[in-house]
């Protein structure tokens, strides 16, 4: 078997070539492979008479670096079948060099790493920069943005041309003010280095790019990153820590009750509304009260909001195997019956009660369409509607004899009844109760608005108003609603 013997040429020019490294490539007499030729010391070497093969038209011929990477490293593997092969990268080959990586995963090749020199040294040296402090190091052709640590020193590796500055750019625009200072350097520890200064928006405009560049972000304050996850965690915590606010650090599970199903509906009401701004904050503050009963757990030592998001991450992928797993569904009605039986599964099979699933703490109205859906899945339902409606006019008959009778309690019963047979009606015809109900309030109260509002034209209480006179004002109201429709 065959040797590829991988040879880094550093980051700048012949000065920053080791002797050995010197020596050993200019005693080859046969051609020697380059990943590019688009780099200083390549050229300085052919003035010195030796042949290099690159794969620069390997980059022309593919879409994906990944792809590009995975040619190269075939066209290399075939070569050393008939003698040993000689591969020079930029750098060090075990920095930032994909290709390297998968020749060293071959099992059908030997190869050896005859070293070079990385530009990281020269690189914190031109920077002033201590990479102990913190510092991550990116593959600018292949990252995704949940995994930069902008609080740390950053350089991003192989920014060679703008298109790929651009895409750089655009993706810390996602958490970095268009102004953020960054600092593009070029041939780090030659006499070709370059280092130069500007605003984020800029990066992709600002100076020529070639094979070496990277691109430095200096470390963010906390300030600049209030919309991350970690910053809303460590208020919450100093809100309840010591020093913190005396309300937040005296709230429990029990007192925080009200104020989560107060905040949930708030966020409906945005949503009714088409309030987009409205649903940012709302959702902001349904998330403050996940977060005060996350830093509670914390606090009381029982659970924190990291075993919150793993519950939830966990039950997501378990109940969508047809997303996570290889379960084929053909529609919405598949996912929710496997989600079901999944359910059923990880609770230990059947509850006590179909019903129990139900939280009691629901709102009635939509407490009753749940129970009765529930109810439907084994067969306990009318398949007639005409019998839903039927038994709508049973109950209000029930409920006009409590009446006729004088009993409260029984009216209040057979009220109950009616409510909840309507409830049925309103589900067989696939309409949700709730957001019906919800509709006509709205109109109630758009049309009393107006009904103020022709009031106060002319000095007016409503109060001082006759039930006659309100009628016409009601009239008046719900005709110029219709006129607007117009």
């Amino acid at each position: 078997m065959n040797i590829i013997k991988i040879y880094g040429l550093g980051a700048g020019d012949l000065d920053q070539l080791s002797l050995g490294v010197y020596k050993e490539l200019t005693s080859q007499s046969g051609v020697i492979y380059a990943r590019t030729l688009d780099h200083p010391v390549i050229s300085e070497l052919q003035n010195e008479g030796l042949t290099f093969e690159s794969f620069d038209e390997t980059y022309e011929a593919f879409d994906q670096f990944d792809d590009v990477y995975k040619a190269i490293v075939t066209g290399l593997v075939t070569a050393a079948n008939d003698q040993d092969v000689t591969y020079v990268v930029p750098g060090h080959p075990m920095l930032a060099e994909r290709t390297v990586q998968l020749l060293l995963d071959r099992e059908d090749v030997n190869v050896e790493i005859k070293g070079g020199q990385s530009y990281l040294d020269d690189l914190f040296n031109s920077l002033h920069i201590d990479p102990i402090e913190g510092f991550q190091f990116i593959d600018a052709t292949s990252f995704e943005r949940s995994e930069l640590q902008l609080r740390n020193h950053l350089v991003f590796c192989q920014v060679y041309d703008a298109m790929m500055a651009s895409e750089v750019k655009l993706v810390l625009l996602e958490d970095l003010p268009a102004d953020y200072e960054v600092t593009i350097v070029s041939a780090a520890g030659s006499k070709e280095e370059k280092l130069v200064t500007v605003p984020l928006e800029e990066l992709d405009r600002a100076v020529d790019l070639n094979n070496l560049t990277s691109v430095y972000i200096p470390p963010a304050e906390k300030g600049q990153l209030n919309h991350q996850f970690f910053r809303l965690r460590e208020v919450i915590r100093d809100l309840r820590g010591p020093g913190g606010c005396p309300w937040d650090q005296k709230q429990t599970h029990e007192s925080l009750r009200k104020y989560l199903i107060e905040e949930a509906y708030e966020f409906i009401d945005a949503v009714h509304r088409k309030d987009d701004d409205h649903m940012v904050e709302e959702l902001g503050d349904v998330l403050l009260q996940v977060m005060l009963h996350s830093q509670i757990g914390e606090d009381d030592g029982f659970f924190s909001v990291d075993d919150v998001i793993q519950s939830v991450t966990d039950k997501m992928i378990r109940r969508h195997p047809h997303v996570f797993g290889d379960v084929h569904v053909e529609d919405s009605d598949d996912v929710l019956s496997n989600w079901d039986d999944i359910k059923k599964r990880e609770k230990g099979g059947a509850p006590n009660s179909l019903l129990d699933g139900v939280p009691a703490s629901f709102p009635a109205l939509l407490q009753a369409e749940d129970l009765q859906k529930k109810a439907a899945k084994v067969g306990f339902d009318w398949d007639d509607v005409e019998l839903v409606l039927a038994k709508v006019e049973e109950e209000w008959q029930e409920f006009l004899e409590a009446k006729k009778n004088q009993d409260t309690e029984e009216m209040e019963k057979e009220f109950g009844d009616w409510l909840f047979a309507i409830a049925n009606a309103a589900r067989h015809y696939k309409i949700n109760g709730e957001t019906a109900l919800q509709r006509t309030n709205q109109k109630f109260r758009d049309r009393f608005s107006s009904m103020e509002t022709q009031a106060s034209k002319v000095d007016r209480d409503l109060a001082d108003y006759s039930l006659e006179e309100l009628e016409q004002l009601w009239v008046h109201a719900k005709q110029e609603k219709e006129d607007n429709k117009e």
